[in-house]
């Protein structure tokens, strides 16, 4: 029997690669990159070919469990709906609507019906206690995005493939394929812009895999991004390279930037930072005079106590150089399905600080509070206190900071309902866990990535498998949830409407209403599904368009250039050009076997040599008598890990570095490769209480640790030492 071809898109990351995969039967039996695909063009990494192995691992739940006691029983799918809807019913009829708590994980925003149905379950709920992993993540650019553009997805995107000279700061887009950036094959696309005679430059305080590639690599010390970048406009007003070009006739703030970051001289920033003034002098100068150049910053410049700030300011670089939506710079998407066109009647205002968090008083943002203070809820008696949560696709004992303290704290819920296909080191504490779908075997279409492509596309993956008789699809349960829990009448026939049209339909009218449909008419031509499916491969709209003014969504349709919230919060980043380094700062890495914590059970992506090291520069391992190899315990506020040392310049002097999604050592789990390579786990080390004060962000770089030889008990290795 000849092989049958699935055109698909990957959903395991945001690059949004396409795949052909053959299967036979139901069996996979090769998964390639589509060199049809318009945004892919070819591009593969080894994650894809993972995909095999989850939908096939025998580890992967396919019915509903219960947890009696210490063990687990597998039950019906009415059994397990009802049980879920009258638990959490009963602690919010008890406690109070508050009393249940929602998490959603990375994963979510990977499935078109997760997208769609997440946010109808939270309505229904009607909790303000709405966590996920935006706010240890790209909390920041959310923010940024609001108080500047008017949404919280107006997320500009480096012109990758006409740009001539691209600024990385804090980003490693080779392994990550782009991040907030939509951009397979980033590697290639990088040479691209040398081939064309332009210049990659790096500033990051290793020398990744991106640096590698770049014609200048720049270390700096964790955390001091927004030093620099306001060292950088400092200089760009002073010297008189500033040009707003066409963005000045609706720009405003200028002169208030101006004026806030004079005091940021690079003489007064280079020691805190690392970089001596007369490099921070040429960078400006570099980004000011390229023809057509972008700045781009990522996780280095999010995680961290100043992300805020950071990824402010790498936006407002771009605006006063006149790069915001030019070809070349950091432009907008324009997607078929536009999140923020629909959105626009319900988002007017600032979404953020409107109410607070119970205990420790972090603001909320689009009705979420930062993770970081989840535990803080969970363990704090009082009106309001958490005593049930829901999780979708997350782990975030592994993903937040302090995750010891948060998996203890799990251990205490009344009722825990995870919506998730394994049993990890956060849902092992569940009272129910319903398995949605394998990836494979339901529809997709990327609702948020097409947001920030690098290029304009459409395409639509039809199910490679069709899904067994007793199996839910995540759209389905969260259905099911919503219209058990509605408050009222209304709702419950919404949930019930939603969940008869099911996500199909609901794509079909996006698209339709969307900036390329032609709405209903029977012989428009426009975007809609029908369209989509016949075009497998995918739809290619063209490279970025300029959309400035009419794209934006604040109230007077201006760029807000210096907003007040991050005017205030100059003063904190000046206080700290003074304090002293001290110490070793812990920064993560990411590989481009991992994706977070949940792909470490594929065979394939573990196999090799070990990944979960602590990088050390040589320096700072003969300062304490270490070399390449030993065992070490690395020692922080929130606790204790002990890990193998691996000696590399790649790390400046003063960092150490270690990768995140490790440590699934715990006992409980049902994931067996994984706990055969368990690694530790880098939120072990971090510090809940180190957050952005502005946004609210887990502050996961440049965390103060001790590392000492450990003992020499071979045991001790990859074993979690809490403090």
């Amino acid at each position: 029997m000849a092989p049958t071809r699935h055109l698909r898109t990957c959903t395991l990351c945001e690059a949004m690669c396409g795949l052909v995969i053959s299967t036979e039967g139901d069996r996979i039996t090769d998964i390639r990159g589509d060199a049809d695909d318009p945004l892919s063009r070819g591009h593969i990494c080894p994650k894809a070919v993972a995909l095999q192995d989850i939908h096939a691992d025998p580890d992967r739940l396919r019915t509903p469990m219960r947890r009696v006691g210490d063990d687990w029983e597998p039950i019906g799918w009415d059994v397990a709906l009802r049980s879920a809807i009258d638990g959490l019913a009963r602690v919010r009829r008890t406690h109070g609507r508050d009393a249940v708590a929602t998490y959603a994980g990375n994963p979510t925003v990977h499935s078109l019906g997760a997208m769609l149905f997440v946010p109808e379950f939270n309505r229904a709920l009607g909790t303000r206690n709405r966590y996920s992993a935006t706010s240890v993540d790209q909390l920041p650019a959310h923010v940024a995005a609001m108080l500047m553009f008017g949404h919280a997805l107006l997320i500009p995107v480096p012109d990758l493939d006409r740009t001539d000279h691209l600024v990385i700061i804090g980003a490693n887009p080779v392994v990550s394929n782009g991040s907030l950036m939509t951009a397979p094959g980033v590697a290639d696309r990088l040479r691209a812009i040398q081939s064309r005679g332009g210049r990659v430059v790096v500033i990051d305080p290793r020398r990744t895999e991106t640096a590698a590639l770049a014609d200048q690599h720049h270390f700096i010390r964790p955390g001091t991004d927004a030093l620099l970048l306001a060292a950088l406009l400092q200089v760009l007003f002073a010297d008189g390279h500033t040009a707003l070009g066409r963005l000045a006739g609706f720009t405003q703030g200028a002169e208030a930037l101006q004026a806030a970051v004079a005091p940021f001289t690079p003489e007064r920033v280079t020691a805190a930072t690392g970089i001596p003034a007369a490099v921070i002098r040429t960078l400006a100068v570099d980004i000011a005079t390229a023809s057509r150049g972008v700045v781009y910053g990522r996780v280095g410049i999010s995680m961290q106590a100043f992300g805020g700030l950071a990824t402010w300011l790498v936006s407002a670089l771009n605006v006063v150089c006149g790069r915001l939506d030019a070809e070349g710079g950091a432009m907008f998407a324009t997607p078929a399905v536009d999140l923020v066109r629909d959105d626009q009647r319900r988002t007017r205002g600032v979404r953020f600080g409107r109410w607070t968090s119970r205990v420790r008083g972090l603001p909320e943002f689009a009705g979420e509070f930062p993770v970081a203070t989840l535990a803080d809820e969970i363990e704090t008696p009082g009106p309001g206190q958490v005593r049930a949560l829901v999780t979708h696709a997350g782990n975030p004992v592994l993903s937040t900071p302090n995750g010891a303290r948060l998996d203890r704290a799990l251990g205490g819920l009344e009722f825990f309902v995870a919506i998730d296909f394994y049993r990890n080191e956060t849902t092992r504490h569940a009272h129910l866990i319903l398995p949605p779908s394998s990836p494979l075997e339901r529809d997709h279409y990327d609702l948020a990535f097409h947001m920030l492509a690098v290029r304009d596309t459409a395409k639509y993956s039809a199910p490679v498998f069709r899904r067994a008789a007793d199996t839910r699809h995540e759209w389905e349960i969260l259905s099911a949830l919503t219209a058990g829990l509605a408050p009222t009448a209304a709702a419950r026939w919404r949930a019930r409407l939603l969940g008869r049209l099911g996500p199909a339909r609901l794509l079909d009218h996006a698209l339709r209403t969307g900036p390329y449909g032609s709405g209903y008419r029977p012989f428009g031509g426009g975007a809609s599904l029908a369209r989509l499916k016949r075009a497998p491969h995918g739809v290619d709209l063209g490279a970025l368009k300029p959309v400035l003014p009419d794209r934006l969504r604040t109230a007077d349709r201006r760029i807000h250039l210096a907003p007040d919230p991050f005017l205030r919060d100059l003063a904190r980043l000046e206080r700290s050009i003074d304090e002293p380094a001290g110490g070793l700062a812990l920064i993560g890495r990411r590989a481009l076997r991992s994706c977070n914590s949940w792909m470490h059970n594929s065979e394939r992506l573990v196999r090799g040599k070990r990944r979960c090291t602590l990088l050390m520069h040589p320096d700072d391992a003969v300062a304490r008598g270490l070399a390449d190899g030993d065992r070490v315990r690395v020692q922080a506020r929130a606790g204790a890990v002990t890990v193998e040392l691996e000696v590399s310049d790649e790390v400046m002097r003063g960092v150490v570095s270690l990768p995140h999604g490790w440590g699934h050592g715990r006992d409980g789990t049902a994931m067996r490769i994984a706990a055969a390579h368990p690694g530790v786990s880098i939120n072990d080390l971090t510090d809940e209480w180190r957050i952005d004060a502005l946004t609210g962000n887990a502050a996961f770089s440049a965390v103060p640790v001790q590392v000492d030889a450990a003992s020499a008990d071979p045991a001790a290795l990859d074993a979690l030492v809490v403090p």
